[in-house]
């Protein structure tokens, strides 16, 4: 009998929100339907604004909170209507909400990462229970918080007696490495498509470089990449999560002011150039004998990128992780719909060698239909 869960994501792309509805019930998740909404570009300005410090920025946040609930609401009817599904066949949603900001450890020891979110609102306009707040228990106990895909990772791609990669690449990019002996690791490799997508916005009034193209058209700027390389949180061990609080535009434009003026198609290819070097050199730290590197996320979907991967991984073959049977777009919603029902189950839903928590915990809260 199908046990039905949606999962909802937005991630630090800001592209949109991703929704799947998804069985289960067996031993790997199936996803039966996939539905993606893009945020309008107010929204998008907004979520973006409240990265960082402002001017009332508690009520805009409050609103925001709102907002998101709505579209996530509007996302989950689409998808039930493609599906042909009630609203009372669906268990729950898993619903992250938004990072705007993400300090673990910082400050007073715990510190915060804080994700925009209506869960009460969600449940309310959708009549379907919400698991929503996923990562503070696990920074209660001591951990990051982040990232908690890898666990998901081993239960749909994890292999017995098989090292297997599997490297998101959203906004921020994160590894997990599956081990043969069933254990695993995970953490935030570096900037993703965050950067290079600002530089696009900024410089073509385009979301994104379509395909890479932008940047195969530059030449990359020795200079500047080893400045960018040169980032402390790119040396550092894991356990280690980052995001747009330190690969923000401000921290770019600071490293640009530092060289003599360069061509925008240059600095873009700079960029690739750099999210391509992290992920690799995490790959090649952790790879152990790996035979493959599964790619998920919007940039799976960058030729450019999955090509300067393959390039600096000769020994490994880079593939989007459609070829393990789950479409790189669906790869992370379908992981919150996952951790939406381990918390109904009161099972573990962290994995401490990937957050640095004191053990593992059950994650999130729940908001009843």
């Amino acid at each position: 009998m199908p046990e039905l869960y949606i999962g909802l994501m937005s991630g630090t792309s800001l592209d949109g929100v991703d929704a799947v509805l998804a069985d289960l019930s067996g031993p790997r998740c199936r996803v039966l339907h996939h539905h993606a909404a893009a945020f309008a570009p107010g929204m998008r300005a907004e979520l973006l604004a409240l990265n960082a410090s402002g001017p009332d920025e508690l009520h805009r946040a409050a609103l925001a909170a709102n907002a998101l609930a709505r579209c996530y609401a509007q996302a989950v009817h689409a998808l039930l209507a493609q599906a042909g599904c009630a609203p009372a066949a669906v268990r729950a949603i898993g619903a992250h909400g938004q990072t705007v900001r993400h300090r673990p450890g910082a400050f007073d020891g715990t510190g915060y990462t804080l994700q925009l979110n209506n869960p009460a609102l969600l449940a309310e306009l959708t009549g379907i229970c919400v698991v929503a707040d996923l990562r503070s228990r696990d920074l209660a106990a001591g951990g990051q918080g982040a990232p908690l895909v890898p666990a998901f990772h081993q239960q749909q791609f994890g292999q017995p007696g098989q090292d297997a990669l599997v490297l998101n690449i959203g906004g921020i990019a994160n590894l997990s490495v599956l081990r043969a002996d069933g254990s695993v690791l995970g953490f935030d490799c570096g900037p993703g498509n965050a950067l290079m997508d600002h530089w696009c916005q900024q410089h073509l009034g385009q979301a994104f470089d379509r395909d890479g193209a932008w940047a195969a058209s530059g030449r990359v700027a020795p200079a500047l990449l080893a400045l960018l390389q040169a980032e402390p949180y790119l040396h550092q061990a894991p356990p280690k999560s980052t995001g747009r609080d330190l690969f923000h535009p401000g921290w770019l434009e600071q490293h640009l002011r530092a060289l003599p003026p360069l061509p925008a198609a240059d600095v873009q290819a700079t960029l690739l150039e750099l999210t391509a070097s992290a992920c690799a050199a995490s790959a090649t730290s952790y790879k152990n004998n790996s035979e493959f590197l599964a790619v998920c996320g919007g940039g799976a979907f960058n030729g450019q990128l999955m090509a300067r991967l393959q390039a600096l991984l000769p020994g490994l073959r880079v593939q989007p992780t459609d070829t393990l049977g789950l479409p790189a777009l669906q790869v992370e919603a379908a992981a919150f719909a996952w951790l939406a029902r381990q918390c109904l189950h009161g099972l573990p839903g962290n994995l401490p060698s990937a957050t640095g928590a004191q053990g593992a915990r059950v994650l999130g809260a729940i908001y009843p239909a």
